[in-house]
């Protein structure tokens, strides 16, 4: 179980995972050393998976943002396993849901430019045995950036 000590220490990782244990530890009236201890075991138990860099995509050239919507054609688990294999082996497809509703899956992807996006629809994705059809859009502006998790 979480405490409210645990809820401010992920909060607070979540705006900057660069703090250090004293840094913690002063933004939660904490010894450097329990602050760092809370963080051990938050990590130990799964509560923070990972600590990542939000990478600018324009400075990359990915330009273009957009989700997809897969709809299968066929359903079974060979085609289920078939079309997660190429979900993993596709850099530019970053996220990837399974969906309640009318399509199978959601995929946010980035890409160079619009051929590149035509290029991964029709050639890779719609290419793929089990895909019936995509639906995409393209993000034209990003009004919030993906944020914190509540806490």
């Amino acid at each position: 179980m979480l405490d409210e000590m645990d809820t401010r220490l992920l909060a607070a990782l979540q705006r900057d995972a660069h703090l250090t244990a004293q840094q913690l530890g002063e933004a939660l009236n904490l010894s450097p050393s329990q602050a760092g201890r809370r963080r051990q075991r938050l990590e130990a138990e799964g509560y923070i998976q990972g600590y990542f860099a939000r990478v600018d995509p324009v400075r990359l050239g990915l330009n273009v943002q957009g989700f997809v919507q897969v709809h299968l054609g066929t359903h079974g688990p060979d085609h289920s396993r078939s079309f997660a294999r190429l979900m993993d082996s596709r850099a530019e497809i970053v996220s990837v849901w399974t969906m309640t509703g009318d399509a199978d899956y959601l995929l946010r992807v980035y890409c160079e430019d619009l051929p590149s996006l035509n290029r991964l629809i029709h050639e890779v994705l719609l290419a793929h045995p089990a895909v019936s059809r995509v639906h995409s859009q393209i993000v034209m502006d990003q009004l919030k950036q993906d944020g914190p998790l509540p806490t």
